[in-house]
């Protein structure tokens, strides 16, 4: 990537990180309480910050740009009004691939404890290989529902459809290999600040992690939104797993 594409990139994250203070979820509906059991509210002291989802009973999967004062993960509600001490689980350690501004926008997140899965806690799976990109996606995540409104409770969910990553990087000017980019580019669909983290669901998996969009802009000019690719980092999450016994 281009040195002042690296810098950009950096500033960008990195504000979005500060900015994360509510999902939004951009022309989506409400999502069906016993549904996408695996999402995680990241949050600190006062509530919720990013996304994030649980892909083994102690780790949780996020964006390296929300690591801001992050203390504990809520897991098993889909309303942030119903938080108690049941579903908090504190952060024992974090991992980064590397600098955010090298585009590694991922981080996994030991957990205290194992958690129990059951009805209202479920891990979700990874891509094994390279995504079909003919798959039905999701992104999902708390908060607005449109550009400058007002914070939601209940969890939030919207369809969006898998843009060629050349074609994204013709709109967006340099990007690093490692993105995946989907919704946005003028649909009216997807995310913006603060969904930061959650994560982008085709065919049951995981296979992106939300991690920018362009200017802030929730009404979408014409450029795709755009994830880390969670199929380039499966070494290194295995390799996590591996170590701590998951």
């Amino acid at each position: 990537m281009h040195p002042l594409h690296t810098f950009l990139l950096f500033h960008l994250l990195a504000y979005l990180g500060r900015s994360a203070d509510g999902s939004e979820i951009i022309n989506g509906e409400l999502a069906p309480e016993n549904s996408m059991l695996y999402m995680a509210s990241v949050q600190d002291s006062k509530g919720h910050l990013c996304g994030g989802f649980l892909i083994s009973e102690d780790f949780v999967l996020t964006a390296a740009h929300c690591d801001d004062g992050i203390t504990h993960v809520v897991l098993g509600t889909h309303d942030l009004k119903s938080v108690n001490d049941d579903n908090k689980i504190s952060i024992e350690t974090h991992f980064f691939k590397s600098l955010v501004g090298s585009g590694n926008d991922i981080m996994l997140l030991k957990l205290s404890k194992k958690v129990s899965l059951n009805g209202r806690v479920q891990t979700i799976p990874l891509p094994t290989s390279v995504m079909n990109k003919k798959d039905d996606c999701q992104v999902a995540g708390w908060g607005y529902i449109k550009t400058n409104g007002t914070a939601v409770d209940v969890l939030r969910v919207v369809n969006v459809s898998i843009i060629n990553l050349e074609d994204c990087k013709e709109q967006w000017g340099p990007l690093p290999d490692n993105v995946i980019c989907a919704g946005g580019d003028k649909t009216g669909k997807g995310f913006c600040q603060g969904d930061s983290g959650g994560p982008l669901v085709c065919s049951g998996k995981a296979v992106g992690v939300v991690s920018f969009n362009m200017n802030n802009n929730c009404d979408y000019p014409n450029v795709p939104n755009v994830y880390t690719n969670i199929s380039k980092y499966l070494p290194w999450i295995k390799k996590i797993l591996k170590q701590h016994n998951c």
